[in-house]
């Protein structure tokens, strides 16, 4: 599978990930920073999470993981957290402030 369809369907994975406390996608709320596509469909994923001390953090990590692997032609999936930059509003997609009542 070519790398921007697999892409795709890395990112279209990612639309089904919530965050528990907000009604929407980890994607549209910009907690992916980066998604590296190395050798073999191994996968890169350097994420945040709207607060370090995410009492959901281990949940997301462990779904973002599980969903990812599972896209057809991936192979290893590596999510690392970062907090650089801190997530605030201004990450979110127009969508999803939106969504929020944010725009």
């Amino acid at each position: 599978m070519n790398e921007p369809l697999l892409r795709d369907k890395i990112e279209e994975a990612l639309h089904t990930i919530y965050d528990p406390e907000i009604p929407v996608n980890i994607y549209e709320l910009g907690l992916i920073y980066k998604i590296d596509m190395l050798e073999d469909n191994n996968v890169h994923i350097y994420m945040t999470l709207t607060a370090p001390a995410c009492p959901a953090a281990g949940e997301i990590l462990g779904e973002v993981e599980t969903k990812v692997k599972a896209v057809e032609g991936v192979n290893e999936v590596e999510v690392r957290l970062t907090f650089d930059p801190p997530w605030d509003r201004d990450m979110m997609s127009d969508e999803a402030r939106l969504e929020l009542g944010w725009l």
